[in-house]
């Protein structure tokens, strides 16, 4: 037997599942944590904990391919966050489809013995 919390989970991915599916709003939805990583980058750097680091960042180190390295990174990590939780959410519910299913045979198989 399905509970409630499964049962509200089948339905809300059965009508979700494909919009969710969508490159561009696993994009769009995970970039706050992407660019949260991205901070966190750019936080280290500026923080100094690392003064070798500094140095060569500060001798070597061209603003633009920062800038673009530290996107590239957030967009990166946000589309895999998201997708990840898309498969998460798929296989969650392929599992509780078969589960549903042997359910239903086993209830048809004991109608068919009364």
């Amino acid at each position: 037997m399905l509970s409630d919390e499964e049962e509200l989970f089948l339905t809300y991915w059965e009508t979700h599942r494909e919009k969710e599916k969508k490159w561009q709003r696993q994009l769009f939805l995970g970039l706050p944590i992407g660019l949260l990583i991205g901070w966190a980058i750019v936080f280290s750097l500026v923080s100094g904990w690392d003064i070798r680091a500094n140095m060569v960042a500060n001798s070597e180190m061209n603003p633009f391919v920062f800038f673009f390295a530290i996107l590239a990174i957030s967009c990166f990590t946000a589309f895999f966050y998201k997708r990840n939780k898309w498969e998460q959410n798929e296989q969650q519910y392929q599992e509780l489809i078969i589960k549903k299913k042997k359910e239903m045979k086993g209830n048809a198989a004991e109608n068919s013995l009364i």
